[in-house]
């Protein structure tokens, strides 16, 4: 499953991710295997996504959240 499949207000944690097509900035940021990652908000068009990993709040476009493989949590 990727972060793009995930829905409003779900949590998952990031198993995996496309190294060379993640922006380095996003890495930096802790999109990292192991983190937990929260969808707070969808733009109109839902794109871009507004995120919550580990406490820091940043948006990614959707083309870029398909490239984030994730295991979702149960609610």
């Amino acid at each position: 499953m990727t972060l793009a499949e995930l829905n409003k207000g779900e949590r998952a944690i990031i198993e995996d991710l496309v190294t060379d097509s993640v922006p380095l900035k996003l890495i930096e940021m802790g999109c990292l295997p192991g983190n937990l990652i929260e969808l707070v908000q969808l733009a109109p068009f839902n794109d871009p996504m507004y995120l919550n990993v580990n406490g820091a709040h940043l948006a990614i476009r959707r083309e870029t959240a398909y490239k984030i493989y994730i295991k979702k949590l149960a609610l």
